[in-house]
């Protein structure tokens, strides 16, 4: 079982990215199709405001993701990274044009600069998730096999399948960020920039919807195994919850409940990569599972180990982070004037965080003893759950309540 356990954190960091990343790249999609007139340059400024503290910590996930599959399944990672080559450059070209468009931008010396910025970027927004997800594609439908450059290095990313996952990514993004900033709107009081993305999420809504049921056929002629897996197999849970998410985001948003749309949205993301997973588990590539991808022992220990104690680090952080991005502050002054109401006793900071410690240290000691000393499969599984428990309880200490 220890040779699935960072499998599992790296697709936690691909549906976090999934989410955080498509939002930021659907950002750049609005900008782009904004469209001229001051009020157009009102949209692209409401969406570049709202991205801007936050866009870089966003690809925090995407290395996460590299460098876990790198390290605990080198010749998965080889096989991917060689056959997908093409569609990867084309992604990091992207990603680095935006970096420079987020940077240039506060430079531009007139309007006419400004735009032609705007537009690199929203170009790079629209070209990088497609790249992304079109060489997802090409793994899902098992067009990359075992081997250096083994595969084609265009019809892997090329085909129906990859086209379509593709094509969504770029739709989902577009639908997230529109309601990610009718949320951060109606932050700002500006009503008509709230009605704007409440029309502009309830479209891309719609429009996604509709692509991911046409893309069925498209799984059902190009990538049938793929397909059985989802509609009748081990996916099928992770869709039906992909699709009562996405149902109740577009509810929620028709009733200008932004705040919850995000969450639900989230959930029909992450529900996607979960389904994606189960259907094509135990297999990695073509005939290579994941336990045969898995490098040795030590190094999984080793993997885990860095992902648990950088996860210590990165995770307080980034939820600071968003916390101050979405709330302009970070309530120091109010904690210090106003003892905590019950409620906030219960749910907020912990009460007693040296013995929340000391539980942190046990479940430490107790997983890296049953993942390294012990050889069954049971200890290892219940090691891993007590690694679990350390960043759980190691959160509850360290991240700030909200």
């Amino acid at each position: 079982m220890l040779y699935a356990l960072p499998l599992v954190f790296a697709l936690i960091g691909l549906a976090l990215y999934g989410v955080l990343g498509a939002a930021d790249f659907g950002a750049g999609f609005w900008q782009l199709a904004a469209g001229p007139g001051k009020h157009a340059e009102r949209i692209r400024e409401h969406a570049h405001k709202s991205m801007a503290p936050v866009w870089e910590a966003n690809h925090v996930w995407l290395i996460f993701v590299l460098t876990v599959v790198w390290t605990a399944y080198p010749k998965a990672f080889g096989s991917i990274a060689s056959t997908l080559c093409v569609a990867l450059l084309i992604a990091a070209i992207g990603i680095i044009f935006r970096g420079a468009a987020y940077a240039l931008r506060s430079g531009a010396s007139s309007l006419a600069e400004q735009s032609t910025i705007d537009t690199a970027f929203g170009i790079s927004s629209v070209i990088v998730p497609f790249a992304l997800g079109a060489a997802v594609g090409g793994i899902a439908s098992g067009r990359v096999p075992v081997g250096n450059a083994a595969g084609d290095l265009f019809t892997s990313w090329l085909n129906p399948t990859s086209i379509l996952i593709g094509v969504l990514a770029v739709v989902t993004g577009a639908y997230l960020a529109a309601v990610f900033l009718s949320g951060d709107a109606v932050r700002v009081g500006d009503e008509q920039l709230v009605r704007d993305f409440r029309a502009r999420a309830l479209l891309s809504g719609v429009v996604a919807g509709a692509i991911a049921i046409g893309g069925l056929a498209v799984l059902h002629s190009d990538s049938h195994a793929l397909f059985e897996e989802l509609v009748t197999g081990k996916g099928l849970p992770a869709l039906i919850v992909s699709v009562l998410a996405g149902v109740a985001t577009m509810a929620l948003v028709w009733w200008w409940r932004f705040e919850p749309a995000r969450y639900t949205a989230a959930l029909a993301v992450a529900a996607i990569v979960a389904g994606w997973a189960l259907a094509q588990s135990p297999r990695l590539l073509p005939g290579l599972t994941v336990r045969q991808a898995a490098a040795p022992h030590d190094t999984l220990v080793a993997i885990l180990v860095a992902i648990l104690a950088g996860g210590a680090l990165l995770v307080p952080a980034l939820g600071t982070l968003f916390r101050l991005t979405l709330r302009g502050h970070l309530d120091h002054a109010e904690a210090e004037q106003a003892p905590p109401p019950h409620r906030e006793a219960q749910f907020g900071e912990p009460r007693h965080p040296q013995l929340l410690l000391r539980v942190a240290a046990a479940l430490l000691i107790a997983g890296f003893g049953f993942t390294n000393v012990a050889d069954a499969q049971w200890a290892h599984v219940l090691g891993g759950a007590c690694l679990l428990g350390v960043v759980a309880t190691g959160f509850r200490v360290a991240l700030p309540a909200l």
